[in-house]
This record gives C-alpha cells, structure tokens and sequence, in this order.
C-alpha cells in the first residue's frame, strides 16, 4: 500500500503492521479509539489488538482495556474486542451486542454518559490518564496536521490527552473529506472557560484539522477498510403516522407565530422512525431549513439533495451502505453543506439552546407523566446509551420522543403507570408522539399531562387498563400532585417478566 496520504515525513517513517501498532497497548491501559455510531473508527488496529487478546488468554495471561470512544462504532472495535474478553470498563456509550450482553451478564463494567460532557471530563481528570489514543485519519498532511475522517467524536481531546497515539490512515475514506471539517480548541476548563463563539449551524469557529504533537505517535497504520453502518428500514406506517403528527404539529406552531417558517434548527436521533420524518419534511412547506445535531443519517442527506436543507452540522455520519456511497461520490458538493465538529461542540448545551434546537428523539417508553425511558428494558436490561439526547432534551426549544405505541408484537405498551427507568424527566420532555397521535405537554400539570398522554398516545388495546390506573391513583395515592400507586405501576412491567406480555 501506498504512502501516498502522509505527506509528512516523520509520520511516514513510523508506518507498520497493524499487529506491531497494536503491542504498543497494554493489559489494564486505558485506550481512547476514534468512532461515532460506525463511523471513522479504528478498524485494523482494533482486530490485531483482539487477536492479541485472545492469544493472550489463552496463554493463562489477562489482558483488558479500558475503552473511550465518541460513541458506538463497529464490529471490527466494540464486537471484536468484546469478543475477545478484552473490556474490562467501557465508556461512553455502546450499541454493539456482544458487549451488550457482556455488560448485561455484569462481566464488563459500563458508565453511560452524557456525549457532551464525556471530552471535558476526561480532562478533569477524574477518569486517570489516557494512555494510548487509536484515531482513524483521512491523511496526514505536509505541516503534520491530521485530516479528520467520517466522524469527529471526541479525537481531538484523545490526541492531546494520550501519552502515546497510534493513527490509521484510511485510504477508502474519500479525500475530498479535507475542508469538510471544523476543529474548535478555543474549550477550556473553569475557571478559564469562554463562550464558545458560535451563533449559527452554518458557522466555522476552528481549523479544518486536527493538531497531533508528532513525538506522541508511536505508530502509523494504513488501511482501506470501510467503514460499517447498517441499513434502514423503510419507514412502515407507525413511523409514517408519527412523521404526520410531528409534520401538522410544526405547521401549527408556525401559524401560531412560535416557529419561523424555516422552522429552527432540527436535532434528530438515528433510526426508522426518525428518517420518516425527516423525508417527510422534503414536501412540506418548511424552507430553507438547517440543522445543528449529532448524526447525519439518510434522511437529512436527502433533504439536502432535495434543496430544502441548507447546511447540515453534526460530529459524523450515520448512512446506509447504499447512502454512503452515494455521497461519496459526490463529496465535493456536500463538503460545501455539511460541517462535521466536536462532539463537545455538537452537542454542547450551550449551542443547544442559544440555537434553539428542535430535538426529535426516539424511546423505549414513557410514562403517563411524560418521564422518558430511553436506555433500558424493564429498568435493569440495558439496550443502548443516553447518547446525545440529554444534552439536546433538556437544551432544545421543542423537546420531542417518538416511539410506536407497542412493542413485542403488541404485547407491551411502551406508554406505562411509571417509567421502569427514567432518562429524561418530565420537566425535559414537552412532546410525547406515537403512531395513535401527539400529546403536547407544555404548560401542562401532572395529571393534565397523563390525561393528554392516556388520550393521545397509548395503544387502544391498553388505554382502558392506563386510564383505570390512574383512575384509582386519584382516589387512592398519598398525594394528588402526581398521583401513583408505586407497588401497580411496578405491575405492569412484572407481568410482562412473568408471562411476556403486558395484557391482562
């Protein structure tokens, strides 16, 4: 392979074998890999680092990490190196399933972070040291600046906090990436903390690369893998129905005067129901729209194709396959709409709410109060992270999640007594929508709420079993604010543990 995209000298002679890279990381370290939800992770160092691994334990010598990443990444990282027995605690976040049922099974310790807060607490220094930084780059140019790959995520923190960094240099990344980014280091810690100067999605506030002090690299690795992302779904009537709902609620805010018609920047979390809405948006009258978030996924990429989007700014990609070769091929036209930063920038609360962000995220459930469970299946299974939907939630001017009405079939309701876990509680969750319909919260008290939420958004098959609920909950719970009858609602998800469903 070629050394054609590392311009600098003192980087090129440090090029090896991913299986050399790897010995350069140690059993117990703690190691910061490059990665946001399968994009720009380390690909070739992780899989020689997972075989290392498993040769070391079959050998009767422990060998694990501690793992920081952006968030989620791809099976060539989070699955081999579960795989291998070789996470002893992961951080801060993760979607992959092999380490899912690791961490389930408690036999790899887990702390689920808010994405905005991850950067600027390693750098407190609670957490240790770094000790070995794995950053996938696009290339590494003449002056030894770093082209940023696919995604941001938290690289710029990991490069200058590790003692040692090893880069892979991904030539099935598209070069015409340089330019795409915007590397913000005006961040500091209290009491030297500033106002990040930033006032709209399309404005460039740092560098296009990422700054490395090339005595820290100890190694070089070039690569052509690509990157991994899974493709979605097309939008069934549930997620359709709910698109519609969150469509007639936006005309209405804007005929009320409480939404520009531009609408104002747009947040949305990755998936199925969240693409609907976005393609959505490309025929209804809103423009030209612009969005401030965490992900680019297929559905904003085509509201940019389709002219209604004017700029696009987040910390990665989150494409289809089919998707992710489309834009490839035509990089230079989106480097012009897409800016790809900090995940402490993207997703910081400050930007959130001077932009005055719509947030639109997914749940698991919710309860009739508006608390949101979005990381846990009956309050103790973990599925996935908080990722970035409390820093947009309880930042955004609308706070939005969306879910279907049932899961299993049908044979759980995902609108509940009480929460079995709470994420986001109910003073940051201000709209809760399903295929049945839209509850708008604001402004409303408790049982206004659960009223509107029983009403609106639970599954008919289920609403008689809500409504009784909370019918003896206001003749016999010990207060009436919010009224719960704690030992019933906890019922609901017993049932459901015992007999595998929620139906009576």
């Amino acid at each position: 392979m070629s050394s054609d995209r590392i311009a600098h000298p003192a980087f090129r002679s440090r090029v090896m074998g991913p299986a050399e890279a790897a010995e350069f990381i140690h059993h117990g370290e703690t190691v910061g890999m490059s990665g946001f939800t399968g994009s720009g992770y380390p690909k070739a160092v992780s899989l020689a680092l997972a075989a290392r691994m498993e040769a070391e334990h079959g050998a009767g010598r422990p060998f694990r990490i501690r793992l920081w990443t952006g968030a989620s990444t791809g099976p060539e990282l989070d699955g081999a190196l579960a795989k291998a027995n070789g996470v002893a605690f992961r951080m801060p976040y993760n979607s992959d399933p092999v380490a899912r049922a690791q961490i389930n099974a408690g036999e790899m310790e887990y702390l689920d972070v808010h994405l905005s807060q991850f950067a600027p607490m390693t750098w407190e220094g609670f957490f240790g040291p770094l000790d070995v930084a794995v950053v996938e780059v696009t290339g590494i140019r003449a002056d030894g600046t770093l082209i940023p790959s696919s995604s941001v995520g938290n690289n710029k923190s990991w490069l200058d906090r590790a003692s040692k960094v090893i880069l892979e240099v991904n030539s099935w990344q598209n070069p015409a990436l340089e330019g795409m980014h915007d590397i913000y280091y005006g961040t500091a810690l209290p009491p030297d903390r500033v106002p990040i100067p930033l006032v709209r999605p399309d404005q460039r506030i740092g560098q296009p690369t990422l700054r490395c002090d090339p005595d820290k690299v100890v190694a070089v690795v070039e690569t052509a893998l690509p990157d991994r992302n899974l493709p979605f779904a097309r939008p069934d009537e549930k997620a359709q129905a709910i698109a519609g709902y969150l469509l007639d609620f936006f005309g209405h805010e804007v005929r009320k005067g409480r939404l520009p018609p531009s609408l104002l920047p747009i947040q949305s979390g990755v998936g199925n129901i969240a693409n609907a809405v976005l393609t959505g948006l490309i025929d209804a009258p809103f423009e030209p729209m612009c969005a401030f978030t965490e992900v680019i996924q297929d559905g904003m990429l085509a509201l940019l194709d389709a002219g209604k989007l004017r700029v696009a700014s987040a910390t990665a990609f989150s494409l289809s396959p089919e998707v992710a070769a489309a834009m490839n091929a035509r990089m230079e036209h989106y480097r012009e709409r897409i800016i790809l930063r900090p995940q402490e920038i993207s997703n910081h609360p400050e930007l959130v709410r001077r932009l005055g962000c719509i947030a639109m995220n997914g749940m698991i459930e919710a309860d009739i109060y508006g608390n949101v469970n979005s990381t846990h299946i009956m309050g103790s299974r973990i599925q996935n992270g908080i990722g970035g939907s409390g820093d947009f939630a309880r930042n955004a001017y609308v706070s939005i999640f969306m879910a279907p009405s049932t899961a299993k079939g049908g044979q759980i309701s995902t609108i509940v007594p009480h929460a079995s876990h709470v994420d986001h509680i109910t003073q940051d969750v201000q709209l809760i929508v399903t295929e049945q319909g839209l509850a708008d919260l604001r402004g409303l008290s408790p049982k206004q709420r659960a009223e509107a939420v029983i009403a609106n958004c639970a599954h008919p098959d289920f609403r008689p079993m809500l409504q009784d609920y909370y019918d003896r909950a206001r003749r016999n719970s010990f207060g009436q604010q919010t009224p719960t009858l704690l030992g019933e609602a906890l019922d609901w998800h017993r049932r459901f543990v015992e007999t595998g469903s929620m139906r009576l």
